[in-house]
């Protein structure tokens, strides 16, 4: 797959494009970028915005010292946020949502799955999705730290197979071009290495907001996990119409592996089973030849305590392992509800946060 043939993609957008003057947003860079999202979605693609400024924008609104508290920042966050959202939605003619996540709630298995679940809805509905940190609430300990590397991490939830990272600087370059006039773009990086990060100049040099170090860290996640990634000037208008028009901007990093090829492994390897579930003949089918994802009525036993987003092996009646999956429900849930219709779920359990046990998305047939 190359850099136009892709379906999903995470676009990111950082406060040096929302707040330029960090005071507040403005619409200056966004009107391109806006526009391009738009166009994609016309063409059936599904676009998912990281955007940070919400700090910057409610800024003007908090009486701070010269550095801010981290109470102020926070304050300034919570202000801040709805006037990043109204800024965004102002380009649209399609509604968008609010999507605000820590470092811990991509860590835990069970709101992993639910952050997954949302996103995969809205997608659904033709809604796009802008997520932000949730910077009004979330302690250091639980910052991802930079929306460079949020970025990635919401490729990765949302299954996308591109990432793009709107910055102010038109790529990655052999050398510092503000202070090198002999520096040159790099089009392609076929491999995040060592010397691709001594190209950001350790963290000192900070080339962008965020500096260049963590967009190559971005880049290094995402495409380890199979996702393309491409660094662009969010600042100049004529990258995005060049893009529809089919050319390349920007550095692109080429991904290591297909995104299912990658989320196989993951799954397959990466993830320790916590538990089995044991399939009748006809779940055993579906499973095998429809691709399709596990329904509650197919299921005869679930052994294990494994909670919610945790992965379990797959059982036939011979008692073999046919393929492994993360559930949408604990063992305790799944004893309740098992071979039983999905619309009885909410009477048994009092609540059905998914209509599916496993989705054939998070499912691999081993």
């Amino acid at each position: 797959m190359g850099l136009f043939s892709w379906h999903r993609a995470v676009i990111k957008v950082g406060s040096a494009l929302i707040a330029p003057d960090g005071q507040g947003c403005t619409g200056q860079f966004l009107l391109p970028i806006a526009r391009y999202i738009s166009e994609c979605r016309q063409q059936g693609k599904e676009i998912v915005i990281v955007s940070s400024g919400s700090v910057a924008a409610g800024r003007g609104l908090i009486a701070h010292g010269e550095v801010p508290s981290i109470a102020e920042k926070q304050a300034m966050a919570a202000v801040g946020q709805t006037k990043m959202m109204a800024n965004w939605a102002r380009f649209f003619d399609f509604p968008c949502a609010q999507i605000l996540i820590t470092h811990d709630d991509l860590a835990d298995r069970r709101r992993y799955v639910n952050i997954k679940n949302t996103i995969r809805e809205l997608l659904n509905n033709g809604i796009l999705p802008i997520v932000n940190e949730n910077d009004s609430v979330a302690t250091q300990e639980l910052k991802v730290g930079d929306n460079d590397n949020l970025g990635a991490m919401v490729a990765q939830v949302s299954d996308a197979d591109l990432l793009m990272i709107c910055s102010d600087i038109d790529g990655l370059y052999t050398a510092d071009p503000r202070s090198n006039p002999k520096a040159e773009l790099i089009d392609n990086v076929d491999l995040v290495d060592h010397s691709i990060y001594a190209l950001a100049g350790g963290t000192t040099n900070k080339i962008a907001t965020g500096g260049m170090r963590t967009k190559i860290e971005a880049a290094e996640k995402a495409t380890f996990n199979g996702i393309h990634t491409l660094i662009v000037n969010g600042r100049k208008g004529q990258v995005f119409d060049k893009l529809l028009q089919k050319e390349q901007q920007g550095t692109w990093f080429k991904r290591q592996a297909t995104p299912k090829k990658a989320r196989k492994h993951w799954l397959q390897y990466t993830l320790k089973s916590q538990g089995d579930i044991s399939l009748d003949k006809g779940a055993e089918q579906a499973v095998l030849t429809k691709g399709a994802s596990l329904l509650s009525i197919g299921i005869t036993a679930a052994s294990g305590s494994f909670q919610k987003g945790d992965a379990v092996y797959l059982i036939n009646q011979q008692g073999e392992r046919i393929a492994k999956g993360i559930s949408q429900y604990s063992q305790l849930e799944l004893t309740k509800i098992q071979g039983k219709q999905s619309q009885q779920i909410v009477d048994i359990l009092g609540y059905c946060p998914s209509d599916v046990i496993i989705h054939r998305d998070d499912l691999v047939i081993l």
